[in-house]
């Protein structure tokens, strides 16, 4: 876990630098991108996109896809409370120390597409297969049976696609690298790490089905295209901070464009193309701006002392049952 937060003053001038730059370019002129040695836009950096935008629109927003500066940070500070207000009876949450509000901005949802700003709904076949898996996801957090009724994320292995490329509440610093054929992408979450090639290489074969999937990138102009496909049935669970998603389709197709608008913004949005999953594809803008840090280690894994402990806890809490001990 990585102890550092960014300033306010800098998150609203970083939020007015990427509207400007978006919109206008600075100072009224194009943004010249920065190139590498060999000609190709420069995305090298450390990066980070947390954001207290909320993935879906509320519905108390209506049709909004923006809030006044006053609505913001309410909203900022609605965000604090639901997460660090003190509870009766409960043992705590992480304090307001570990967390990284981020890139904010006036949007009302990171979804750009539909336009009402919301996920699709889910095909009959995935609703059913999502009520399973909540039912299995419900029981576990009691008496869990096996240590593959834990999600992915639990047991520190990944969040998946698009998951690993979305904000969460810390750690969400991206390392960006780039050589003429390749770019690599360390994710300091779960420690996952993409390696893309440039070259115009077919996907793997279909049999072969990874964590992240299996991705190629091509330039677009100034823009970093990037389609990712061969992902895992293994992942075909609810994703964290996405409600009612799965986290990796095994049908997936996912379309990354990154961009970089000023010295401190790139940029990002994918979407998510599934017709197994859902009934239309959807789209988010995801900000990454830029972070004057490096990425620690995240030893999830070595460190993950939960995962015997709650089914040694289970197992405890059964026997006791079944010699009339008190549940």
């Amino acid at each position: 876990m990585t102890i550092r937060r960014i300033a306010p003053i800098a998150t609203c001038a970083l939020a007015l630098v990427f509207v400007a730059a978006a919109m206008t370019g600075l100072a009224g002129q194009q943004y010249e991108v920065p190139r590498t040695a060999w000609g190709d836009p420069d995305l090298q950096g450390v990066w980070n996109n947390n954001t207290v935008v909320p993935l879906q629109r509320p519905d108390q927003v209506g049709e909004r896809e923006t809030l006044s500066d006053e609505e913001v940070a309410a909203r900022r500070q609605a965000s604090s409370d639901a997460l660090f207000s003190e509870r009766e009876g409960d043992t705590g949450f992480y304090n307001e120390f570990w967390f990284e509000y981020g890139l904010d901005s006036n949007r009302t949802s990171l979804i750009t597409h539909p336009a009402d700003g919301k996920l699709p709904a889910l095909t009959p076949s995935a609703e059913q297969r999502a009520k399973e898996l909540m039912a299995v996801r419900m029981r576990s957090t009691q008496a869990p049976d096996h240590y593959l009724e834990m999600s992915a994320y639990d047991r520190c292995i990944s969040r998946g696609m698009p998951g690993a490329m979305m904000p969460g509440f810390y750690n969400h610093n991206y390392h960006i690298m780039q050589t003429e054929n390749y770019v690599a992408l360390v994710v300091e979450m779960i420690h996952d790490a993409r390696i893309i090639p440039l070259d115009g290489r077919d996907h793997a074969p279909a049999g072969i089905r990874q964590w992240l999937g299996d991705s190629r990138g091509r330039w677009e102009g100034d823009t970093l295209v990037v389609e990712t496909t061969n992902f895992t049935e293994k992942l075909d669970e609810r994703g964290l901070f996405i409600p009612t998603v799965f986290a990796s389709g095994e049908n997936q197709r996912l379309i990354e464009r990154f961009t970089r608008v000023s010295d401190d913004v790139i940029d990002y949005r994918f979407t998510v193309e599934d017709p197994t999953v859902y009934t239309g594809e959807w789209t988010a803008v995801i900000p990454f701006n830029r972070f004057d840090g490096t990425l620690f280690e995240y030893a999830c894994h070595e460190g993950n002392y939960a995962m015997p402990n709650m089914l040694a806890g289970a197992r405890a809490t059964e026997a006791a049952a079944a010699a009339g001990g008190v549940q």
